[in-house]
């Protein structure tokens, strides 16, 4: 009886530390992205917009209001921006 409650412990123990470890993992990898506008290829922008409901329904490629999480750092190397177009903020989704 003593040896399976020291095997739950440690089952359970393990389990524990694995969601820790990959909570850890999704907040670090989120961390490493920025959201940025006009780089969404038709179909693959992440998120809705005031066109919109949401993921995958860009009507075309780089549309300025139009966004995608990419490599912190890496949105205006692509040619993309880190702001809401100016143009279109009566348009911005609310948050």
């Amino acid at each position: 009886m003593k040896t399976k409650l020291i095997l739950s412990t440690a089952i359970a123990g393990l389990v524990a530390a694995s969601t820790l470890s990959g909570t850890a993992l999704a907040q670090d990898k989120k961390a490493e992205k920025e959201k940025c506008y006009g780089v969404a290829e038709k179909g693959k922008n992440d998120c809705g917009t005031a066109k919109h409901s949401c993921a995958g329904q860009a009507a075309a490629d780089k549309l300025p209001e139009e966004w995608k999480y990419v490599a912190k750092g890496s949105c205006e190397k692509m040619g993309g921006s880190l702001k809401y177009p100016a143009d279109k903020k009566a348009d911005a989704p609310k948050k």
